[in-house]
């Protein structure tokens, strides 16, 4: 039977404990060997495999973060690295590898399954930002920012202070989009939309005239600078502004119930298309919905938020 090794790699995210479960206890129930790799591909690289049994998986599927650990690994991204990593698997006799992570993740295992080692991905990312999936960890990260939204506007309206709260997203505003809508946000700046400032001060003024003196601005981290950004609401609106960075407290904590679900019917169908001789391919869909997408594809598309999601918060918010 196949021998399989399992991964974690990139940003952490909620439910990848979940998905390591999954595949571990899988494998085993389908009388294959998996060998779980500390450290992401920089482990590969370095030989920090263990063989996995039920029970190293105990206790794991309400824990955050991941027990294999993960990094950002230079020497992968090289030749040399990925020479290196792909003699460590084949001294094992290991011809399979799950990758759970995000894009930067399954563009290292694209280039590693030109070696000939089989690459399953999983993709797990809070940013939510790979084609044709929902990703392990998104939903968690979602209630994390909702949370932090229902106590800060506790805080804005007893003061009557407008509230700039920055999440994470660089490249994708979903996490500040989706959760903006959830809480209510009187203005949501994302990359996808081209952002008016004067909007943002009209919403606020338009509130004001109506006795409304609190908002709930939230901006999706390199949009703008948020220092910038409360010092220009200031001096348009007069009203006191505060700043707050979720930060890395939206990657951690116990993933809710969808995560959970998602990352366990995920870990499954990757050792199942291992098993129907599926080659280099994404485990995609939503739920028990579950299909393979050829990696190659995965990693040269481009997902962008659902953007009529963005006009229903416009429509709401006035």
């Amino acid at each position: 039977m196949p021998k399989i090794a399992v991964l974690t790699s990139g940003g952490d995210a909620s439910g990848m404990n979940a998905a390591i479960r999954a595949v571990v206890r899988s494998g085993i129930y389908k009388n294959m060997d998996v060998y779980g790799v500390h450290h992401g591909y920089e482990g590969l690289i370095t030989g920090q495999l263990e063989k996995m049994s039920r029970g190293s998986v105990a206790d794991i599927i309400q824990r955050g973060g991941t027990i294999l650990q993960t990094s950002r690994s230079e020497a992968f991204k090289t030749d040399e690295g990925r020479q290196t990593a792909k003699r460590v698997l084949d001294q094992l006799e290991i011809e399979h590898l799950v990758v759970i992570g995000g894009n930067g993740s399954f563009k290292g295992g694209y280039e590693f399954s030109k070696l000939g080692i089989n690459v399953i991905g999983i993709p797990a990312t809070i940013d939510n930002d790979i084609v044709y999936t929902n990703s392990i960890g998104f939903d968690t990260a979602v209630n994390t920012v909702l949370e932090a939204i229902n106590r800060i506007r506790d805080t804005a309206s007893s003061h009557g202070r407008i509230f700039v709260i920055e999440v994470m997203g660089r490249d994708c505003g979903e996490l500040a989009l989706t959760a903006g809508v959830a809480g209510g946000a009187e203005s949501i700046l994302i990359p996808e939309i081209e952002n008016d400032l004067e909007e943002v001060i009209d919403k606020i003024n338009q509130g004001n005239r109506r006795g409304k003196l609190h908002s709930i601005i939230l901006v999706a981290e390199g949009v703008y600078d948020v220092m910038e950004l409360r010092q220009y609401i200031e001096a348009k609106t007069g009203h006191d502004t505060r700043v707050t960075i979720l930060g890395h407290i939206q990657r951690g904590g116990p993933p809710t119930a969808v995560d959970r679900i998602l990352a366990s019917c995920m870990g499954k169908a990757a050792v199942d298309m291992i098993a129907a001789g599926e080659k280099n391919v994404m485990v995609a869909g939503q739920g028990e919905q579950i299909k393979s997408i050829p990696l190659q594809e995965v990693i040269n598309g481009t997902r962008t938020p659902e953007l009529n999601m963005f006009e229903i918060a416009r429509i709401l918010s006035i």
